[in-house]
């Protein structure tokens, strides 16, 4: 249990607002309301409520439980850091990892990984967890940060909510007919036949755009990079088949088997860019598809 002190230097309409603003606590609004409600803030002596108004001079008690442990095993699964500190860490994923667990999938994710592999993680929400600020489908390969504090991963979402953060992609595609730039804009909701399945929804779906520019044209595809303005599910694999340059091997929304012997799918996250949560300093990092998908551009290259 830590204890913080904290004496008001001018009014505030909510307490949570308040403390959830205050930099020696690094906590989100919804884990401040929690702590007040659970008895572990004082006003002036007294358990508040978290809508409570602070006045000039008043004196609050911030009272932060340990973390509790969670049911997850660390598991040793092999990680590629590009960048670790105190409150993030960066991984180049690997195909074929899930990022958290979920439905068939308990064990053997990212998470299970950098439980094993972090020791000095802060915790969640008073959970002893890894922050997972974005995700990457299980094969998608490539860049994304994750929060080991309750300060980093408010700052990080804060971020992506306010297209700060930066996220580009490769996108290996079939078909190389479309403009060299492009803004893909059409909401993305769940498929209404294929629960498994993303779809572009004008009824149900959410605001999402996708920026596109061309790298290279080959025979039959084109290599694209893809900025992230949203980040909905599955969506730049759902916008580039709903303008029908489906990415490669593609299982979902493109061809069902691989293509080209690319094992699924052509997409990487190459490259990530954020404001650190501390410092505030800028961070961006780069990191070049695996070695099957070069292999596969190589080759379309060569036959261009």
């Amino acid at each position: 249990m830590r204890e913080i002190r904290i004496v008001a230097a001018e009014s505030h309409g909510r307490l949570d607002a308040f403390l959830a603003g205050r930099e020696e606590l690094g906590l989100s609004r919804s884990r401040i309301k929690g702590l007040i409600d659970e008895g572990y803030v004082t006003l002036n002596g007294e358990i508040p409520k978290a809508r409570q108004p602070v006045a000039p001079g008043d004196e609050i008690i911030v009272q932060v439980p340990d973390p509790e442990p969670i049911d997850l095993v660390p598991e040793d699964i092999p990680l590629d850091i590009v960048f670790e500190d105190e409150e993030v860490l960066v991984i180049n994923k690997q195909r074929g990892l899930v990022v958290h667990p979920a439905a068939g999938h308990w064990t053997g994710t990212l998470v299970h990984a950098v439980l094993d592999k972090v020791e000095d993680l802060e915790g969640i929400g008073g959970e002893l967890r890894p922050g997972i600020v974005h995700r990457l489908d299980k094969d998608t390969t490539g860049l994304l940060v994750v929060a080991k504090t309750e300060r980093a991963m408010a700052s990080l979402q804060e971020q992506i909510r306010e297209h700060r953060a930066r996220r580009i992609y490769w996108a290996l595609v079939h078909g190389n007919n479309m403009p060299d730039t492009g803004r893909i804009e059409a909401p993305i909701g769940r498929h209404p036949k294929d629960r498994k399945r993303m779809a572009v929804n004008t009824k149900t779906g959410r605001e999402a755009v996708t920026w596109f520019r061309v790298l290279e044209r080959y025979r039959g595809y084109a290599l694209l990079e893809c900025q992230l303005e949203t980040g909905r599910t599955h969506q730049i694999r759902v916008h580039l088949s709903f303008i029908g340059h489906p990415v490669v091997s593609d299982p979902l929304y493109g061809t069902r088997k691989p293509h080209l012997g690319m094992p699924p799918q052509a997409l990487h996250a190459r490259q990530l860019g954020f404001f650190h949560p501390v410092t505030g300093q800028w961070m961006e990092f780069t990191v070049d598809p695996p070695a099957d998908m070069m292999a596969v551009i190589q080759r379309l290259r060569e036959e261009a």
